[in-house]
């Protein structure tokens, strides 16, 4: 790369008769300057294999399923209702995935 000394703006190289010259914008045309060669080499790009797993993050409480019995599942808080009023309790098995909630 190279900037012409007047304006400094980048250089363009342009083939003026048999010879390369590098030439600005605004019209300064260096002589003397070698041109080089640019080379561009394209490399194989490896193959990556994404593995999605699903992961819980949700915690997990001592409740009781309606549909199974098992005493574990996971659960969240979410204000369903008014602001001043207690946020409603989502609740998951974690054995058969029954779904409930929990106004308390």
């Amino acid at each position: 790369m190279k900037f012409c000394p007047k304006c400094k703006s980048l250089m363009i190289p342009k083939k003026s008769g048999g010879k390369t010259l590098y030439q600005c914008s605004c019209g300064y045309v260096d002589k003397d300057a070698e041109v080089t060669a640019i080379k561009e080499e394209v490399q194989q790009q490896k193959t990556v294999e994404i593995v999605e797993e699903e992961v819980e993050t949700r915690p997990i409480m001592d409740a009781e399923c309606p549909e199974c019995g098992n005493d574990k599942a996971h659960y969240h808080l979410l204000q369903t209702r008014a602001s001043d009023e207690p946020e409603t309790k989502f609740l998951q098995c974690t054995k058969c995935k029954h779904k409930w909630r929990d106004y308390s």
